[in-house]
């Protein structure tokens, strides 16, 4: 694919479509409709994660698309891209998330972050209204994610990569206090990843910070470009202690709530594929 700067206009049509030539490849039309995709691609690899396109890519990945990734081109790979695999609709979240994160060592292969449309099934965080052990110490993590992991490791096989989270595994008087580094494959979401900041998870009493580092720490790009994909009438759980007897979701209105861990509630994990 040629550069941006090989290209100059030669053509501007009134329907807002444009002719461009390439000093190489002779001359190519960009129509108003795929304009954004166009010059995405044009910029670069990774200002494919600015433009929502939301294509149909099919029921299995293609050799030529996973070369796209693994490579980190991501030619024709655009946010909202989604496969329908095994009856499962999976979206494209974001690309190149978590590179150059975790401990040592990083994790620097390129990467596509994936999220199924929505929840895969519905678990309790916990048997009874407990936050102790924080998200680690969970029912959900320990037993709840295991039908998932299952799942989305048979749907994308030997793609489904690793990473390394910081993630909550204490929690004094209803607030986050220890964490550490474990390996990660497929996790819930928290809420930075999904409304962009934290919102019900508290943060300090004033004297006190909690502890809340993670390497999630910015809006999945399919939220930040389409909000929509947040609100599909159904409560999610997310990862994020609010209390000593409550996590953080996505409620059935759209809004960021929370919920008493014994409740059941929709598993829409996510996870990265390379």
């Amino acid at each position: 694919m040629a550069k941006l700067t090989e290209y100059t206009a030669a053509t501007r049509f009134d329907s807002g479509d444009i002719l461009i030539k390439d000093g190489t490849n002779g001359t190519k039309k960009i129509t108003a409709a795929n304009a954004a995709v166009e010059f995405a691609g044009l910029v670069s690899a990774i200002n494919h994660r600015n433009v929502y396109r939301g294509k149909n890519l099919g029921t299995s990945i293609t050799a030529a698309q996973k070369t796209a990734i693994s490579s980190g081109t991501f030619d024709d790979l655009f946010i909202g891209d989604y496969w329908t695999i095994n009856g499962t609709r999976y979206d494209i979240a974001d690309m190149d998330y978590w590179y150059n994160t975790g401990d040592d060592p990083a994790f620097t292969k390129p990467h596509l972050v994936m999220i199924p449309h929505s929840q895969l099934y519905t678990a309790k965080m916990n048997e009874t209204n407990t936050t102790e052990g924080g998200y680690v110490g969970s029912q959900m993590y320990t037993e709840g994610l295991s039908q998932a992991k299952t799942k989305i490791g048979t749907d994308f096989g030997t793609m489904l990569l690793s990473h390394r989270e910081y993630l909550v595994n204490g929690v004094t008087d209803g607030h986050p206090s220890a964490a550490a580094w474990y390996d990660s494959s497929v996790e819930l979401m928290n809420e930075i990843m999904v409304y962009g900041c934290p919102v019900r998870s508290p943060s300090d009493n004033g004297s006190e910070i909690y502890t809340l580092s993670t390497v999630d720490k910015t809006q999945l790009a399919i939220f930040r470009l389409n909000p929509k994909d947040i609100n599909n009438r159904q409560a999610i759980w997310l990862r994020d202690v609010v209390s000593s007897a409550s996590f953080a979701n996505v409620s059935t209105s759209g809004s960021a709530g929370d919920a008493s861990a014994s409740r059941t509630g929709g598993v829409r994990p996510v996870f990265p594929i390379g």
